[in-house]
C-alpha cells in the first residue's frame, strides 16, 4: 500500500513538474509579462507604443535567458492582481511592492532590495509635511494613483486627509501645479522624479514611513518556474548585471 502511494505521489509530481511555466515558456518561446506602464523608472509604456524601464529590461533579460521574446500584458494597478491571475502572466513586474494581499494570490521572487513610503512635495513646503501628523489633515490634499500601495497607505495611515485618485503619469505636474500638496510613495520613485521636477522634493527619503520591499510576482505554487527566476536573479546580481542597469535607470548600483 505505501508503495503505491509513494507511485501515486510521484506521478502527480511528475504531471506538476511537466506543466511548470518553465517548461511551456520555453516550448511557446514567449514569456507573458504583466505591467503597469506607469511607473518611472520601473516599467513606463512611451507614446510609440514601447515599454521602458529597469523591470523592463530586466524582463528581457529573463526572456533571452529562455531563449523566448516578451509579450507585454497591460493592466493597472487596481486591477493588477486579477488580471495576473485571469491572464495568466508568467511574472508581474514595474515597481511591485510585496504585501500579504498580493501573497495570498501569487508568489514573489527574491525582493530585489528595501524601499519604503515617504512623501513627495513641493520643496517650498518640505517643513510642512515632514510627518503622517503633518499631512493627516482634511485640508491636505493627497493625490494618488488608484488601487495601488500608495492609495492602501493613505487609507490606512492617513484618513483624515484629502485623498484625490489621478494617473500615475500626471500626479508630479499636478503636485507641481499646486493642485495637490502631497503624494505618498516609493521612496525610490520620490527621488527619480525630483530629478526631473525640480520643484518637487523627497521628504526623508532614508527614514521611510513604511517599511517595504520590491520583488516580481510569479503564479503561485508553481516552485520549478520560482526556482529558475531566483536563479536568475542571484545570477544577474553576482554578475553585475542587474548593478548595470539599475546604474542606467536610477543613477545608483543596488
Amino acid at each position: 500500500m505505501k508503495k503505491q502511494v509513494t507511485v501515486a505521489l510521484l506521478l502527480v509530481a511528475g504531471a506538476a513538474q511537466a506543466q511548470s511555466r518553465l517548461d511551456l515558456i520555453q516550448q511557446q518561446q514567449t514569456l507573458r509579462v504583466c505591467t503597469t506602464g506607469d511607473y518611472k523608472p520601473y516599467s513606463f509604456l512611451r507614446s510609440d507604443g514601447n515599454y521602458e524601464g529597469l523591470d523592463i529590461s530586466m524582463a528581457q533579460s529573463l526572456a533571452a535567458s529562455l531563449g523566448a521574446k516578451v509579450a507585454w500584458v497591460p493592466t493597472t494597478w487596481k486591477t493588477l492582481s486579477a488580471d495576473f491571475v485571469a491572464r495568466q502572466c508568467d511574472i508581474a513586474l514595474g515597481g511591485v511592492s510585496v504585501t500579504l494581499k498580493r501573497q495570498k494570490i501569487a508568489w514573489f521572487a527574491r525582493p530585489l532590495g528595501t524601499d519604503g513610503k515617504i512623501p513627495l512635495v513641493r520643496c517650498e513646503d518640505k517643513a510642512r509635511y515632514q510627518t503622517i501628523e503633518q499631512i493627516n489633515r482634511r485640508e491636505v490634499r493627497v493625490i494618488e494613483p488608484a488601487g495601488g500601495t500608495n492609495e492602501a497607505f493613505v487609507h490606512s495611515h492617513l484618513p483624515q486627509a484629502t485623498l484625490q485618485l489621478a494617473e500615475n503619469t500626471i500626479i508630479f505636474q499636478q503636485l507641481a501645479d499646486k493642485k495637490a500638496d502631497v503624494m505618498i510613495t516609493d521612496a525610490s520613485e520620490a527621488q527619480f522624479q525630483q530629478q526631473h521636477y525640480p520643484s518637487l522634493c523627497a521628504i526623508n527619503p532614508d527614514k521611510p514611513m513604511q517599511y517595504g520591499e520590491k520583488a516580481y510576482m510569479l503564479p503561485r505554487d508553481d516552485m520549478s518556474w520560482k526556482l529558475y527566476v531566483d536563479q536568475w536573479l542571484h545570477l544577474a546580481t553576482a554578475t553585475g548585471e542587474y548593478a548595470a542597469i539599475q546604474k542606467e535607470w536610477l543613477g545608483t548600483a543596488p
